[in-house]
């Protein structure tokens, strides 16, 4: 399964401009752990980097323009760094595999002169066969939807763009070589200029690479997960997966019944543990055809339905259900998981994701962001980055393990959670 090592964000509200992890011009850092934690104080752009991952990926289902006004987003003069003229930008460097060659994307998003948002550029690049230093080569290259791309699984010839910034030099020197020599290099030219265009070109067979990135993007799951929601009564039938809000949870429930009785027989035995006197939970049909979630509660003859369940409950239950999904998400994101639940959950939950996202099986990549010492006590500095805001009112971020003190004194023994709290981890 695809694994994200590091990506980088320019221009996006507070987010100046942050990296967190290995990109292919800096090598000299780890990559993201498959379980990572960003904290910090109110207001230093945690939101704000959850929501650049939803953003990125609404770009690609829906636009960049209709990206923009989202979710309350505001438009793009609201997203774009205040005081900032230049696009925004985004970077995601991953691997499609455990021992494959890392791929980079790159997005760039201005305004034209009517102050819509299009997509400026677009680029992949990766490293040849056995090619270990120097810049990459590209496979795709957009500039306001005009450009050039490579055909087909072989890298073949790729274009050396070492000269990037000249754009018609390239184009140039390609088409009156290589096109000559008939290479498996093709003109593109998009019809819609707000549109990306792996969401295009993504979707043709001549463009594996491309297609591969346009499946693992459209396979995030960014949780915005809330107990009301859960306890709406849907319409029968079973569902795969957990939706956004989780208001198909009943469904969820009754796909697994069916479908995954090993499975649904391990959430179930978790949630016992977890949550005291929960024994069973299970669906009944209305008779307007409508689905009922029960819980049955040790101790009382009639079960508890899911609009008498707690905040908490409801939580433990769906974040459960996401890690024992059959096919989960390549990516999966949670804000603030701590939200409503027992304190002394919370280690175990971060266990349960660590578990997941390093199983054998190739589990989802999970990446969070929490207030909650408790949950930073389960994890390593490796695993945990600190955002904070700058004296120039933009956020900046840096990774506990790049502290020696703070790997020292866990090594000793000393909870992460703990050093946090006792302002271990305050502005460097």
């Amino acid at each position: 399964m695809a694994k994200i090592e590091g990506f980088r964000i320019k221009n996006y509200r507070s987010l100046r401009d942050v990296t967190l992890g290995r990109l292919w011009d800096v090598q000299n850092t780890s990559p993201l752990t498959p379980m990572t934690a960003v904290i910090g104080k109110n207001g230093v752009g945690k939101s704000t980097l959850f929501d650049a991952f939803g953003f990125l990926a609404d770009c690609l289902k829906s636009g960049v323009e209709e990206a923009c006004d989202l979710k309350g987003r505001g438009g793009f003069n609201r997203l774009r760094s205040q005081g900032v003229r230049e696009p925004i930008e985004f970077v995601v460097y991953y691997r499609e595999e455990n021992k494959s060659r890392p791929i980079t994307y790159e997005l760039a998003i201005d305004v034209d002169k009517d102050g819509r948002p299009f997509v400026l550029k677009e680029r992949f690049r990766q490293r040849r066969h056995k090619q270990s230093h120097g810049r990459p080569f590209s496979f795709l290259i957009l500039n306001t939807g005009k450009g050039i791309a490579w055909k087909g699984e072989d890298e073949g010839w790729m274009i050396d763009d070492e000269n990037e910034d000249n754009f018609d030099k390239i184009l140039e020197s390609i088409f009156k070589v290589k096109m000559e020599e008939g290479s498996e290099t093709e003109r593109v030219e998009l019809s819609d200029i707000r549109r990306l265009g792996i969401a295009t070109l993504g979707s043709l067979k001549q463009h594996p690479r491309i297609s591969k990135f346009r499946m693992f993007i459209e396979g995030w799951y960014l949780s915005y997960f809330t107990p009301d929601a859960a306890r709406g009564l849907p319409l029968v039938g079973p569902q795969k997966h957990l939706n956004l809000h989780g208001d198909n949870l009943g469904n969820v429930v009754q796909f697994m019944e069916r479908e995954h009785k090993e499975k649904f027989k391990n959430v179930l035995s978790k949630i016992a543990e977890r949550i005291p006197g929960i024994e069973k939970i299970d669906t009944e049909k209305t008779s307007d055809g409508r689905l009922l979630l029960r819980f049955n509660d040790r101790g009382f003859a009639d079960p508890f339905f899911v609009q008498q369940m707690s905040d908490g409950t409801l939580k433990i239950f769906a974040y459960l259900l996401l890690l024992n999904d059959p096919s989960p998400p390549p990516f999966l994101c949670i804000e603030e998981p701590e939200n409503g639940l027992y304190h002394k959950l919370l280690a175990a939950l971060a266990s349960e994701f660590r578990e997941h996202a390093t199983g054998r099986k190739g589990g989802s990549q999970i990446f969070v962001t929490t207030h909650q010492p408790y949950l930073v006590d389960a994890l390593t500095p490796e695993e945990v980055w600190i955002l904070e805001k700058g004296a120039d009112g933009f956020s900046k971020v840096w990774r506990a393990s790049e502290d020696p003190i703070v790997n020292d004194m866990v090594k000793e023994g000393l909870p992460l959670g703990g050093l946090w709290f006792s302002d271990y981890l305050d502005a460097r």
